[in-house]
């Protein structure tokens, strides 16, 4: 691989790595492979390894930096019961999803995932994949798009943005970034201009979790995942931002359920019993020493799932 060297800080390391309860000669899979830096950990512990990634640069640099024996597929973890199959593997012992973008794809300006850097509008994971954050900006009818905006990036301003943006593109096509975050900017009262966050952020979220589509599937993936996993065996999720978060705790909190039989029934009828109890009654956040070294992982929130 040329150019900026796929790295990545991992967030709440060791957290992820005593909640996973890895055990030498256990099989893992690290769903959202990324830097490797969980899974080069997990593989110190002396267990197997299976590291998954959508991102051709992602699995090019685990391939140099995780030892011999560590199975890497370019893939998405939403396959997971699929890519198990493939590798004639029935059970797992437990696995980490850090969901989101990975640090690399945020600095490396020709991906466009970032509003510091002007680039094509791309945000793609995967980048053999069609659709682009240029053709959602410019293709998307105003109404589709101030419905990703806000459902997406929980942008106040949705409306405004959307507008603005039909607005520009009607004269020309959008296709850097910089464009897009001065037609934000322009859509934006001066008030929210003053404020601390990038007023971009929300708006760039959005159209990355449409390109990836990074939710639409999350809650069946964490099923498949509980649905491959020995007893005991136990499911890490990173998340960061609330989005992310809600579909995680539901899927969690469903997995640990029993009786659903209205309140009142003398006797269970439904016969649902608990798959999964929850580790993480509250999510792990980073520490303060993990925020002063690493200001990135301020938003991250662990949750721990253990298959029963």
């Amino acid at each position: 691989m040329t150019g900026r060297e796929f790295s990545h800080i991992p967030v709440l390391l060791q957290e992820v790595i005593d909640g996973l309860n890895v055990k030498q000669d256990g099989l893992y899979v690290d769903g959202t492979l990324g830097g490797a830096g969980h899974a080069a950990r997990i593989a110190e512990r002396g267990a197997r390894l299976i590291g998954i990634d959508r991102d051709a640069a992602a699995i090019d640099a685990a391939a140099k930096r995780l030892p011999n024996g560590v199975t890497l597929v370019r893939g998405n973890y939403n396959d997971i019961t699929a890519i198990l199959q493939s590798l004639n593997i029935e059970k797992i012992d437990g696995a980490l999803l850090d969901l989101g973008v990975s640090s690399y794809q945020l600095d490396t300006p020709g991906r466009g995932f970032s509003y510091r850097f002007d680039a094509p509008l791309d945000m793609r994971m995967d980048r053999q994949a069609s659709l682009t954050a240029e053709r959602v900006v410019n293709d998307y009818s105003v109404e589709e798009l101030e419905r990703l905006l806000f459902a997406y990036g929980e942008e106040p301003h949705a409306r405004a943005i959307a507008g603005k943006i039909g607005e520009r593109r009607a004269d020309k096509t959008i296709t850097s970034t910089f464009e897009l975050v001065e037609i934000i900017k322009s859509a934006l009262p001066p008030k929210v201009l003053r404020k601390g966050k990038h007023p971009a952020k929300r708006t760039f979220q959005a159209i990355r979790i449409a390109v990836n589509d990074e939710l639409s599937r999350l809650n069946a993936a964490i099923n498949g995942f509980c649905g491959v996993m020995v007893p005991g065996g136990r499911l890490a999720v990173i998340t960061f931002h609330s989005l992310e978060d809600r579909i995680v705790k539901t899927a969690f909190t469903e997995l640990a359920r029993g009786c659903v039989c209205p309140t009142g029934f003398p006797v269970c009828v439904c016969g649902n019993t608990p798959k999964a109890r929850i580790i993480t009654k509250k999510p792990v956040l980073p520490s303060g020493e993990e925020l002063a070294r690493n200001p990135r992982s301020a938003s991250a929130k662990l949750r721990i799932l253990e298959k029963l």
